[in-house]
């Protein structure tokens, strides 16, 4: 206990340069712990931007790319789903309920989808959160469109703002439905998924807006159809891209996915999103690592500043070790009183910089949601960041057994012997 009041003393005497390094320190374990919270954060957005879905459905291909087209908006089918098969899956006993997705189309560089009304009834992201309308409300009319928060910022779009769908996927494309335009009817707000970035269509007005093409192509003149004509038309798909699959009870859902998997009308393949989006994430994680790396070269690097720090101030504490020796300090109290410093310096920086972290945290949270659709979940330090604070503070008493060691050598007569 003396050894730390002393240690306490002598910090405060140096408080100016104690202050530097404690303040290196603390800026070093607010970046490590920033960006845990928003690799553990990022780690969840992803593995939450569909939840509530117990399957997804689409022709046979990869597990990995029907993920990529039908929730992130990557990448094309290989083919369509009948829609005969898809009312079939449907009307199963054990299906809850069931969101078909048309994709193909799309809106100065957006892409557009085609659904349900069951898209904004069921569709969760981010655990249980479900879309809000940030303005107006769900399509109703066959030409209604709602969009992302993304695609309104980008363009300058709102309520009752008219657009053209493209067809195809380019940027820039010759071939638009400008015979059939849409009206915004509704903006969602950010969810910092690839809703945010998506144009939201009926099932049926995808049909109308293809139901005089043929072969990528739009009839000639004498033969298309009207916007108004369409409408009088059956619009019933004959075909989709996906759909998901909420169950009743979650027991059916290996199931199902095995029946589906197994079906022998067409060949379709069923995915548990979560096991797909865990695979997705080991392949596109190694980033977040490598960030966890630099930063824990920065503490590595506010440590290395503290050992610094007290290598240099040795030789200008050469005379208070040696009085220290002359009252009858031993070699292992001065050995002692050193680490005590470099422990007190790194849990007083560890403290500061997790304070630093979390007042960060509360003070940027709206606004990553609102800007960035990140939501930070601030909670408590779990075990793991413990771990890591722990490290750190063993770390800092390693390294000042360096100076200790040194001090522990220096003789009595070596401290009061003046050198020129």
């Amino acid at each position: 206990m003396k050894t730390l009041l002393l240690a306490l003393r002598s910090l405060r005497n140096r408080r100016t340069t104690a202050l530097l390094t404690i303040s290196a320190i603390a800026i070093s374990v607010a970046l490590l712990l920033g960006v845990e919270k928003m690799r553990t954060a990022a780690r969840e957005g992803f593995a939450n931007t569909v939840s509530g879905v117990d399957l997804i459905v689409g022709a046979r291909s990869g597990q990995l790319n029907l993920l990529l087209y039908s929730v992130f908006r990557v990448g094309d089918a290989t083919a369509n789903v009948s829609w005969q098969s898809y009312q079939k899956i449907a009307r199963h006993p054990d299906v809850d309920w069931t969101i078909p997705i048309s994709l193909g189309d799309s809106h100065r560089g957006f892409r557009v989808m085609g659904t349900t009304g069951q898209y904004f009834e069921h569709y969760r992201f981010a655990g249980e959160r479900k879309m809000v309308f940030a303005a107006g409300r769900p399509f109703d009319d066959l030409y209604d469109a709602v969009i992302g928060a993304d695609v309104a910022r980008q363009l300058g779009y709102a309520v009752g703002s008219k657009i053209v769908i493209a067809h195809g996927l380019g940027n820039v494309s010759f071939a638009q439905h400008d015979d059939k335009p849409f009206t915004v009817v509704g903006v969602l707000e950010r969810t910092g998924t690839p809703i945010d970035r998506t144009v939201h269509v009926g099932l049926e007005a995808i049909t109308a807006i293809h139901i005089d093409w043929q072969s990528g192509m739009q009839a000639m003149p004498g033969g298309r159809v009207s916007a108004d004509e369409a409408r009088a038309r059956d619009l019933t798909p004959e075909s989709i891209t996906a759909f998901m699959v909420g169950m009743r009870s979650k027991v059916m859902t290996f199931t199902m996915q095995r029946a589906i998997n197994e079906y022998r009308q067409e060949p379709l393949l069923a995915i548990i999103p979560g096991v797909a989006l865990t695979q997705l994430w080991n392949l596109v994680g190694i980033a977040d690592t490598a960030l966890m790396i630099v930063a824990a070269f920065v503490v590595l690097a506010g440590l290395l500043g503290m050992l610094t720090a007290i290598l240099t101030s040795l030789n200008e504490r050469r005379r208070e070790m040696a009085i220290l020796r002359s009252v009858g300090a031993r070699p292992r109290h001065v050995f002692t009183l050193l680490v005590a410093e470099a422990g007190m310096l790194a849990s007083t920086g560890v403290a500061a910089g997790v304070a630093i972290c979390y007042g960060l945290i509360f003070a940027a949270r709206p606004l990553l949601e609102r800007r960035f659709g990140i939501f930070l979940d601030p909670g408590g330090l779990t075990g793991y960041d413990f771990a890591i604070l722990g490290t750190i503070i063993v770390s800092a008493l390693l390294m000042g057994v360096l100076p200790a060691w040194r001090a522990y050598r220096n003789t009595l007569s070596d401290g009061l012997t003046i050198r020129v």
